[in-house]
């Protein structure tokens, strides 16, 4: 059987909202409410949380020290070399990328994705492409899956900042040819916006919280339906705009 690994990738050192990672929503710091998430998948045999070797990231550390959460220490902006790096020590044949600011991450839909790329044979797959590419479930449900022979092809081979930064470009934007797959939500709801970048984004999701009333085994489709039930709470990061594929951490240049 492959050895389904989880990497959750979190720093503390956001540009746009600094320590949003281990923000309280509902709580529960935002990091627990991804682990707490990806832990009712049925694929899944392993989460581990991957953080820097930055001391500024100490806090990461302790908080799943306390709860007793595997974690990994790596480089701060070749983020490529911290997921590969993970994946070894955890011995994955399979590596979920998820990122810590998604705390409405779906664990059926991780499935899903992990259910294309091992019953297709496929080296990627994910439920969304980042822009320039199309996506149709909202922003903050993204998981992207790729064999670990996969990733040790881009580990070994990608030299652009951004498929460093941002792990997984090389193996569906490069020049090299991948056997890769997107699986689709049944409507395009790509321009809802539940991940948390800015303070507006941590304002929806704590209202989101609010209407849960403590509940951890919701679905997307839940909170589609209490988005749409409320739209006041979209209008709070409604302003927001997403990051691009190709945009990188300006600090990395000054390292």
């Amino acid at each position: 059987m492959e050895r389904v690994v989880c990497i959750i990738q979190a720093r503390m050192g956001s540009s746009r909202l600094p320590g949003k990672v281990l923000k309280d929503i509902g709580g529960k710091p935002m990091l627990g409410w991804v682990v707490e998430r990806v832990r009712q998948s049925n694929k899944i045999d392993q989460v581990v949380v991957a953080t820097t070797s930055d001391a500024g990231d100490d806090p990461i550390v302790e908080y799943c020290r306390d709860q007793q959460i595997d974690c990994f220490r790596g480089d701060v902006f070749d983020v490529l070399d911290r997921y590969y790096q993970a994946a070894r020590k955890f011995k994955a044949d399979v590596v979920v990328r998820v990122t810590a600011d998604c705390p409405l991450i779906d664990p059926a839909v991780v499935d899903r994705a992990i259910a294309e790329l091992q019953e297709k044979k496929l080296d990627f797959s994910a439920n969304r492409l980042p822009p320039p590419f199309k996506r149709t479930y909202p922003i903050g449900l993204d998981v992207e899956v790729a064999t670990m022979a996969a990733l040790s092809d881009a580990w070994q081979n990608a030299r652009e900042q951004h498929e460093r930064e941002h792990v997984m470009p090389y193996l569906y934007a490069g020049t090299r040819q991948f056997k890769t797959g997107v699986i689709n939500a049944p409507q395009d709801y790509g321009s809802q916006r539940w991940t948390v970048d800015t303070p507006e984004d941590l304002e929806f999701l704590r209202g989101i919280a609010r209407l849960l009333d403590g509940r951890m085994d919701f679905t997307w489709e839940e909170i589609l339906a209490l988005v749409q039930a409320h739209p006041e709470l979209s209008t709070l990061n409604a302003a927001v705009q997403h990051k691009f594929m190709k945009e990188v951490d300006v600090r990395a240049a000054k390292k």
